[in-house]
């Protein structure tokens, strides 16, 4: 498939998710589903903000590209991050579970990873587990 197919098909199949019942959009066209709710009260994290999660990153053909969940909860920096994670991010609690689907504009761009082809829309399960 040529890229530029590639990238169309990917931005097709998030237009299509932001239709289907359930789903959220926040700015920058990142969308969201909720899996879990966490403590509503507690803080938000902010782009300075050390967050531990657990996350699982798939492409759109469901293919997995990372995932903690065997491991240790990593920690990181917010503002370290690809801009679609903290987009979503600043917005959850501790022990929100979301679906996140974010564009490759707030992702990787056009540029490839191992793993992630460019142009890739990113589909992430994270948990916050806490925030300092």
């Amino acid at each position: 498939m040529a890229k530029e197919e590639y990238i169309e098909k990917n931005r097709e199949w998030l237009r299509k998710k932001a239709e289907e019942p359930g789903i959220f959009q926040l700015e920058k066209g990142v969308l969201y589903k909720v899996i879990k709710k966490g403590n509503s009260a507690a803080n938000s994290p902010n782009r300075s903000s050390v967050v531990t999660v657990h996350y699982t990153g798939k492409t759109i053909n469901g293919k997995t590209f990372d995932s903690s969940r065997s491991g240790v909860a990593p920690a990181f920096r917010l503002r370290d991050l690809i801009p679609g994670w903290n987009i979503a991010l600043c917005r959850m609690n501790p022990g929100d579970r979301y679906e996140i689907y974010i564009p490759a504009e707030q992702g990787y761009g056009k540029r490839s990873i191992p793993g992630i082809p460019g142009g890739s829309t990113l589909i992430f399960d994270i948990e916050l587990l806490g925030i300092s």
